[in-house]
């Protein structure tokens, strides 16, 4: 048996799966919210209270956090994470931890192409070739596939810390304001995360951009702030939060395509993460390839990269179920655990639906 997991901040998604020889069968999934168990030993504990038909093999777990040595401190709960204690645990022969964004950029192999939206119409068609994947949620992640010529390779960074770099006057003004908010550094997580919205409207709101009106002012203060601005920008109903998120769609666009430069992603670019198809519609409008494309000299180049947004928010527990088959020395191209279902029951899927949308390159892990 086959182990998977997503462990976010928030929640944390474990399945179950069987490798059948030509298809992964997943068997039964569970959501738990992450911060009413005090480790990932007590939230295994309780999945497998109901027992596994055999015992597990190996167990592949995408984290929200660095990854060093086999350990890692999640970057929003109090845990420390180990492959050695998680093994002894479980009593299985191997335990991974990835990075959550390695496992979801490996999951984005295994999408098939109703869940994915284009941004790029002119980009070529889909090749072999590096892979960018940027995902902003609860923070920004960011990773890359590396094809080495017969498979990809998950790769993880923490470049949602790096420097935010404005590439207009108006970011400029951000980056002084948001310097001053915080004391210093200003990372890209500061401004392309949950949060980055009401420290962008702040922005606007304190340097005059428009006045903010009494009705939207009580609903920032006693609700969530950050949904709302996206709720009300969606829906046009105000114009500093219809400015936020053209300010945050620009600014995650640059940022895809510094990505992008930087890891040489032929391959393509996916948007992952939770906000992206929240905001969808304001993504769609432009700004985010504008800014994705305007990269000086190498702005032809940049318009050659397919950019999809991935619909899929199981893309980490699909990346990390195809890696752990791997592991176990099956073929992850034949695992592809897209859609699991909202009850436990158990599902097949196809060993035809594991292409990658540049039509069936290798996935292997």
């Amino acid at each position: 048996m086959i182990l998977a997991g997503d462990i976010g901040g928030t929640k944390t998604v474990i399945g179950l799966f069987e490798d059948t020889g030509d298809e992964l069968e997943l068997v039964r999934d569970h959501t738990f919210k992450s911060g009413q168990h005090p480790s990932l030993e007590d939230i295994l504990a309780q999945f497998l209270k109901e027992p596994a038909p055999r015992p597990v093999k190996v167990a592949c777990f995408g984290v929200a956090g660095p990854v060093v040595d086999g350990q890692c401190r999640a970057t929003n709960l109090p845990w420390r994470i180990s492959e050695t204690s998680l093994a002894g645990a479980l009593g299985a022969q191997e335990v991974k931890l990835l990075n959550d964004l390695e496992a979801a950029a490996f999951g984005m192999l295994h999408l098939q192409s109703e869940e994915m939206v284009e941004l790029n119409a002119g980009a070529l068609p889909r090749r072999k070739g590096n892979i960018a994947v940027i995902a902003a949620g609860t923070g920004l992640g960011e990773a890359f596939l590396h094809w080495d010529g017969t498979k990809y390779h998950p790769i993880a960074s923490e470049g949602g810390h790096a420097d935010f770099s404005p590439s207009t006057d108006r970011e400029i003004e951000l980056l002084r304001y948001l310097r001053g908010k915080f004391g210093g550094h200003v990372s890209y997580e500061r401004i392309l995360a949950g949060p980055g919205f009401t420290n962008c409207y702040g922005f606007l709101r304190d340097t005059g951009h428009a006045p903010e009106p009494s009705w939207l002012a009580e609903r920032l203060r006693t609700g969530d702030a950050n949904a709302t601005i996206a709720e009300v920008g969606l829906a046009g109903g105000d114009p500093l939060c219809v400015a936020t998120l053209d300010l945050f769609s620009t600014i995650y666009g640059a940022e895809a395509g510094n990505l992008a430069l930087k890891v040489m992603a032929v391959g393509g670019v996916y948007v992952g993460g939770g906000i992206a198809p929240k905001i969808l519609p304001a993504i769609q409008k432009g700004s985010f390839m504008r800014a994705f494309l305007a990269k000086g000299r190498l702005s032809t180049l940049m318009s050659s990269i397919p950019v999809a947004v991935s619909l899929n928010a199981r893309a980490p527990l699909i990346g990390a179920a195809a890696y752990a088959r791997g592991m176990a020395g099956g073929d992850a191209k034949a695992a592809r655990p897209a859609k699991p279902a909202k009850t436990e029951t158990a599902r097949r899927t196809k060993p035809d639906g594991a292409r990658a949308r540049r039509g069936g390159a290798s996935a292997k892990g």
